[in-house]
């Protein structure tokens, strides 16, 4: 426990605006392996990516046993601290969510993204709906002692493709409340205007996470303008699994020359 207590409290100090925790997300225990030789400074998961590769859909379709012993494995065969994509945290009700989340840290997790989607719908909690829950993922860490970094993901830039001025009014409003329930950081995925993660990072009372996307602007940038952290998503895993079917057509088309 002393250990999973100080990779927590290690995991919290990385999030530095100017200086973010840079994050490339991985599915499995290979992935987290070749991080940690590479010189990452923590493991993170991508739902998405975790899913796919066990043959499921994202949004919690992966059997929560499995969740657990992926978790497990992670984070039993890594020196670095794992922070796991929970999703919607695997239960609506406050008492269903302190169960599924003392199992994730039990698997061995320092921190989670929990998001205010509700599964299965395109609509988020209501602010004083998803204030409760992550008052209930914070019981549940209080309950274990281990300080987890629960990073509150909200899917709003996720279902308005041009956010305006009142959406991000709308976000820094949740971001407030979140802080005050128990949320260590903000997850922001689809925000990618820079006058609009600016301003974020300048209101927000919690470190601002970033989901890079391609046509987005630089790390570097994105440090000036106060970002705590920046995660790839699923994007590990699309990059993986192109690699690997190139090289496979490759390989059948050198087979069929020589046939």
């Amino acid at each position: 426990m002393i250990e999973q207590i100080q990779k927590a409290n290690l995991f919290k100090s990385l999030h530095i605006s100017g200086n973010p925790l840079i994050l490339y997300n991985i599915w499995d225990v290979g992935g987290a392996k070749a991080l940690q030789e590479s010189g990452a400074r923590a493991i993170a998961t991508s739902s998405w990516s975790v899913a796919a590769s066990h043959g499921y859909d994202d949004g919690e379709k992966l059997p929560f046993n499995l969740v657990i012993e992926n978790s497990k494995r992670i984070s039993s065969n890594v020196k670095l601290p794992v922070t796991i994509d929970l999703e919607g945290g695997y239960g609506k009700t406050p008492t269903e969510l302190i169960k599924t989340v003392k199992k994730i840290i039990e698997a061995g997790a320092i921190g989670i993204n929990f998001e205010d989607q509700i599964v299965g719908h395109k609509i988020l909690y209501s602010i004083e709906e998803q204030s409760k829950r992550i008052k209930a993922v914070r019981q549940a860490a209080e309950q274990t002692s281990i300080p987890i970094f629960m990073n509150a993901r909200t899917d709003l830039f996720l279902m308005k493709s041009d956010p305006n001025e009142t959406d991000i009014e709308h976000a820094i409003c949740r971001a407030a409340a979140y802080a005050d329930a128990g949320a260590d950081g903000f997850f922001v995925p689809g925000l990618k205007e820079t006058k609009h993660i600016e301003k974020l990072c300048k209101y927000s009372p919690i470190p601002i996470n970033i989901m890079i996307l391609p046509t987005m602007i630089s790390l570097s940038r994105l440090a000036e303008l106060g970002v705590s952290r920046i995660s790839y998503g699923p994007s590990p895993y699309h990059q993986v699994m192109d690699f690997l079917k190139r090289a496979a057509v490759s390989l059948h088309l050198q087979h069929e020359k020589i046939e």
